[in-house]
């Protein structure tokens, strides 16, 4: 076999699991989103996950958007 043959092969396998692979990983983030909203800090006022929506409620209350970002909970 060719060199390139065998790197379009590897290729091939490779993308046929990312599919499954990005999956559990839209799972896992999901779970551990989950868990980090049940925290204390969460609990103590109104948090707007949904982007659109938080620029529609600050429109219409002319407040200004505080954004918390984090990636714990992806890990």
């Amino acid at each position: 076999m060719k060199p390139g043959l065998i790197g379009a092969a590897t290729l091939a396998l490779l993308a046929a699991a990312l599919p499954a692979r990005a999956q559990d990983n839209q799972d896992a983030m999901k779970e551990n989103l989950a868990h980090k909203l049940e925290k204390p800090f969460f609990k103590k006022t109104k948090w707007i996950t949904d982007y659109d929506e938080a620029k529609a409620a600050a429109k219409k209350s002319g407040k200004l958007i505080f954004a918390y970002f984090t990636r714990s909970y992806a890990n």
